[in-house]
């Protein structure tokens, strides 16, 4: 029985996981570490409300056997390229670091397609440099998730997105953009706590490649996939 510590519990991914770990037999405890309450009541549920820039008042508190890193944000909701800058790296980083000098581990981060730390595009390059920079890091397993454009049941509605995702979906129908295309919240969750079994080592997972590790969350564990069968996963 382990232990899952989950930053960005409240965000599109992160509110899938925690349902996820929720009613996961493999894990007896959900450490959630966050700046508001879920509000949600479970004996396995234990939360932490905690200021991401005082880590001297939580670091001892970052115990257990793996760590789901799903925090993130939008430009226009931080206000400023800084302000998104300290959640989606700073805040990330400085946990990453704790939770692999406490001994956590395996960690699984959200990070995104494109990202490349030599993208002319801040956001990927953002997301390019957190990569580089949690790879050094001592965890025993690494595993870095790459979804495409996410939809799902957001708190707050984002028309761009929806038409984006629309469109994606249409040229997805007549063959475009196969492995480009968007994906549920909950498949990459699943595909999240899925990746902790059917990776022996760190890895890099595609968006392409999380929807055929999302099929096979739930599914015996002690049957064997051959990777050809993976990948036919992965087109359905």
């Amino acid at each position: 029985m382990k232990t899952a510590i989950v930053i960005g519990g409240t965000g599109l991914v992160g509110t899938q996981l925690i349902n996820l770990l929720l009613n996961d037999q493999d894990f007896e405890k959900i450490a959630v570490f966050g700046r508001q309450s879920l509000n949600i009541k479970n004996q396995k549920l234990e939360e932490h409300i905690i200021n991401f820039t005082t880590p001297e008042n939580w670091r001892n508190l970052v115990k257990g056997d793996v760590l789901f890193s799903c925090m993130g944000t939008t430009l226009a909701k931080s206000g400023s390229k800084e302000e998104q800058y300290k959640i989606d790296f700073t805040y990330q980083y400085t946990f990453a670091d704790i939770a692999s000098r406490n001994k956590v581990s395996d960690y699984v981060l959200i990070s995104s397609a494109g990202a490349n730390i030599k993208s002319p595009f801040f956001y990927l390059r953002m997301k390019g440099e957190l990569e580089t920079e949690v790879k050094k890091l001592p965890f025993k397993k690494i595993v870095i998730v790459q979804p495409a454009q996410l939809y799902g049941n957001r708190h707050e509605r984002r028309v761009g997105e929806s038409i984006t995702v629309a469109l994606s979906k249409a040229l997805n129908k007549i063959g475009l953009f196969r492995k480009r295309r968007p994906i549920h919240a909950r498949r990459v969750a699943e595909a999240m706590i899925e990746s902790l079994e059917y990776y022996d080592s760190s890895a890099v997972v595609s968006s392409y490649e999380l929807f055929g590790l999302a099929k096979f969350y739930d599914r015996n564990k002690n049957v064997y996939y051959k990777k050809s069968y993976f990948r036919g996963l992965c087109s359905d």
